[in-house]
């Protein structure tokens, strides 16, 4: 079982950054891959970023691609997304997820098998 917590959401006006932070109770966290998704109102859950268990290697949705970046420690069991040029567009709430399907960068939902309870990410304009 992997427990998650996300934080550091909040209210930003466009062109502006935030950092989330998500924090794992998994002693094995390293062992996990790692996934931000979002979801705005009246739309369904997509895919924001994903970092392999060691952090070498990443994938974004396009429509993040360049702004947001995603890390991870594992001496600290937590996963980051730095998020920079925000727009209102970015507005919706973001999960952590966690999978143990290590093979491959993965993008879909049903392939993370662990969430967090979210954090609300507002840009204003």
């Amino acid at each position: 079982q992997v427990q998650l917590a996300e934080s550091g959401g909040g209210l930003v006006q466009a062109g502006g950054s935030l950092r989330l932070s998500c924090a794992a109770s998994a002693r094995t966290f390293s062992r996990y891959a790692m996934g931000w998704f979002r979801q705005a109102p009246g739309k369904e859950r997509e895919f924001v970023a994903a970092i392999s268990t060691s952090g070498v290697s990443t994938r974004y949705a396009e429509s993040v691609k360049g702004r947001f970046t995603i890390s991870r420690d594992n001496a600290k069991n937590t996963v980051y997304l730095q998020m920079k040029s925000l727009n209102p567009e970015d507005t919706a709430v973001y999960y952590c997820a966690a999978t143990p399907r290590t093979y491959s960068i993965l993008t879909m939902t049903y392939e993370y098998d662990y969430w967090g309870q979210g954090t609300q990410v507002t840009v204003s304009s």
